[in-house]
């Protein structure tokens, strides 16, 4: 007698789930891909200052810059459910790591260097934004249940690692050789790390089978349940969407303002302070809440609930250390709130980030990308409107205004709506 259908879908499925050493090895090479991809994407805001001086550009273009991930989130989680999320992101690193490096060469072909600057930064977007998306579909595949949130986290700790990083040793190059500098050492660090992956992790036989499986079209995924068209009709899905944007959104306009911020509020302070500061805060508090999270499981604490514990954390109190930063004219006091609100973003990670898995494992992938699209467009029009409120009002208030305003929102939505039961199944099949 055979079992039946659905057994047999998760049988397969911890077959093809790492063994605990595997585990190890990736999670920690995801960490260090995560970090690099931070390193080239905070390369901007660090020498945002340096580069306009240079180039005469004003606060409102900055924000161009990070259009091209926009377009390739959902692409990626579609991907990563196809032919494997750790090929995703090993192709797209490749890319991403050399034209990075190549910035500051594209910057100098013409007169045109707002042009050709902003092409090699929406061109890195487009290659960067697969990598989420891919990056859940390979968790949510290859990573028990049970260990999803500590995974994830710490994978996720890249993000703090990165920006620490180029806030430290960036900080140090644009003083000493200028800010090409800059994307020379974050480029050629990615570059390195896709050889390593390429040859201890992978190898040329999995990259042309990817392709080839990609070039057959197979359905995206084997596992789903539900047609996706159906989930969109679940309110849990809006809600993992809707704060994945506010979470998106406040994050990145704090990341692309507060060097900004620090440098013309603070004129006289040194850049590692507040480029390194913050970060050295959010990576113990990520590591932290992903401890606190599964410990809240495990004894016995429904998943949801902590799922919104998280996100009050992680868009809730941080929203108002940020607005604390407009009220205030002391440094030591401005670099305290911006850590606090830096760190507790990082809760987001245990939240709304693993309930988008908790919500369908088996096209994570793919829902992922969605709700990073959305993300990402609300984060490209956060940035911009943040550079036009600093530029009309004079006032940096109005951006901490606006961080707040958005992660309330999203805050919200999840706390009404948000649910941690699986809508990838018929509803017969319910597991959570």
């Amino acid at each position: 007698m055979q079992p039946p259908p659905d057994e047999s879908l998760r049988e397969a499925a911890e077959d093809a789930q790492w063994s605990r050493p595997e585990c190890q090895v990736w999670t920690g090479t995801l960490l260090l891909g995560t970090c690099l991809l931070y390193c080239a994407r905070v390369s901007v805001p660090v020498c945002a200052a340096a580069m306009s001086q240079d180039f005469g550009w004003n606060k409102k273009e900055a924000g161009v810059f990070f259009w091209g991930s926009c377009l390739t989130q959902g692409a990626g989680g579609r991907l990563g459910d196809r032919i494997g999320g750790e090929k995703v992101i090993l192709l797209s690193a490749s890319a991403w790591g050399f034209i990075t490096a190549a910035t500051p060469l594209l910057s100098r072909l013409s007169s045109a260097h707002l042009a050709f600057m902003t092409f090699s930064r929406i061109l890195t977007g487009l290659l960067q934004g697969v990598y989420f998306p891919a990056l859940t579909s390979l968790l949510s595949q290859k990573v028990r249940e049970s260990e999803r949130a500590f995974t994830y986290s710490t994978v996720g700790a890249g993000s703090q690692f990165g920006t620490l990083v180029t806030g430290a040793v960036g900080s140090l190059l644009l003083d000493w050789y200028g800010w090409p500098s800059v994307f020379y050492f974050s480029g050629g660090l990615t570059l390195l790390w896709v050889c390593y992956v390429y040859r201890r992790l992978l190898g040329e036989k999995d990259l042309i089978l990817a392709l080839g499986v990609l070039a057959q079209g197979l359905p995206v995924s084997r596992h789903t349940k539900v047609p996706r068209r159906q989930l969109f009709r679940k309110p849990s899905v809006w809600a993992a969407i809707i704060s994945q944007l506010a979470a998106a959104c406040s994050f990145f306009i704090l990341l692309s303002w507060l060097p900004t911020f620090f440098k013309e509020t603070f004129p006289s302070s040194k850049g590692w302070v507040f480029n390194v500061v913050p970060w050295l805060v959010a990576i113990p508090a990520s590591l932290f809440s992903r401890l606190l999270s599964d410990r809240l499981i495990n004894q016995g604490y429904r998943t949801i609930t902590v799922r919104k514990f998280m996100q009050a954390m992680g868009l809730g109190l941080s929203s108002v250390f940020a607005l604390c930063l407009g009220h205030t004219s002391s440094f030591c006091k401005s670099v305290v709130f911006a850590s606090a609100s830096i760190g507790l973003q990082t809760f987001n990670h245990s939240g709304i980030s693993v309930n988008i898995q908790d919500l369908a494992p088996s096209c994570a992938g793919f829902l992922f990308g969605v709700a990073n699209t959305a993300g990402a467009l609300a984060r490209v029009v956060g940035v911009c409107l943040g550079g036009y409120l600093i530029e009309t009002t004079g006032s940096w208030t109005s951006v901490f205004n606006l961080v707040a305003a958005i992660s309330s929102l999203g805050l919200c939505t999840f706390l009404v709506f948000g649910k941690a039961q699986r809508v990838d199944l018929s509803p017969a099949h319910e597991d959570l």
